[in-house]
């Protein structure tokens, strides 16, 4: 399998790999809670490992397998509380275990500069780990397991990510964020937000959970904050002097290529549910 994609060029690797990703995505999520909890938990540990492994190759040294092992707690915890399994004083929880990262440290002899690496343990956390359990906001939101948000969400988003490279690859001349991105366009995001926003037009049609006004304006963070957290991992992937986070993922790098856009749009697109 793997001799099979090897020999296809990267526009078909990336339609396949894409293509059997967003199966595996949406099949989890029309299955059931714990279906989505395992395939979603897996992706957000995955992330993470690839996150503390790029960080390596920069000399630093954070808690790799405890920091996962944290940020996979939050997801699990952040699950049973909105799932109405476990009542919302287990949300505590969390704060012993970012506690321990201090404790597990002060041990460490050999280190040199330990609160940088204990900086960056709970960089990944935070950048990774904390936005993976706000899914977890989505798909209880109402009260009850409902796949409607997170794969409206997806799919606004795989279609920003669709728009604005074949609009940027046909199109694209003026650079977006030439200093992080050389080639992300104004016209490639402008293809980005118009299949966003007619997808997005579509999803409201028969994703009746929310109004179509809320559709509407999460399509329109989707665009926004999607565009910005590439803009970040490329900030990031260049500060670690690489084309990509990684190759687990053939035609588009790696886990934190792939969900880049969902880190930073998801606290907003919560924020947005949870206040009006």
């Amino acid at each position: 399998m793997t001799s099979a994609f090897s020999k296809l060029n990267n526009l078909k690797q990336r339609i396949l790999a894409g293509i059997i990703g967003a199966l595996i995505i949406v099949g989890s999520a029309l299955l059931g809670e714990w279906s989505y909890a395992v395939v979603f938990s897996l992706i957000s540990i995955f992330s993470q490992l690839e996150f503390y492994k790029l960080v390596g190759l920069d000399g630093m040294l954070p808690l790799k397998s405890f920091g996962t092992l944290v940020g996979f707690m939050i997801f699990a915890l952040v699950f049973l509380v909105e799932g109405g399994i476990l009542p919302a004083k287990y949300y505590f929880l969390i704060l012993p275990l970012w506690s321990i990262i201090f404790l597990i440290k002060l041990y460490k002899k050999t280190e040199k500069k330990p609160f940088n690496n204990i900086a960056i343990t709970f960089l990944c956390i935070i950048y990774v780990a904390v936005p993976f359990a706000l899914l977890n906001v989505l798909v209880f939101y109402g009260g009850n397991y409902s796949y409607q948000i997170i794969l409206g969400c997806l799919l606004i988003l795989w279609a920003s990510d669709t728009g604005a490279y074949f609009a940027g690859v046909r199109f694209g001349r003026r650079k977006l964020f030439e200093r992080v991105s050389p080639k992300k366009s104004w016209e490639g995001s402008m293809g980005g937000a118009v299949l966003a926003f007619t997808m997005g037009f579509v999803i409201s049609r028969y994703f009746t959970i929310i109004d179509t006004w809320q559709w509407a304006i999460i399509t329109g963070i989707i665009v926004v904050a999607g565009t910005y957290g590439d803009l970040v991992e490329s900030l990031f992937k260049r500060s670690m002097a690489i084309k990509d986070s990684g190759s687990s993922i053939p035609g588009h790098g790696g886990f934190l290529d792939r969900f880049d856009g969902l880190l930073i749009s998801t606290p907003f697109i919560c924020a947005f549910l949870k206040i009006f």
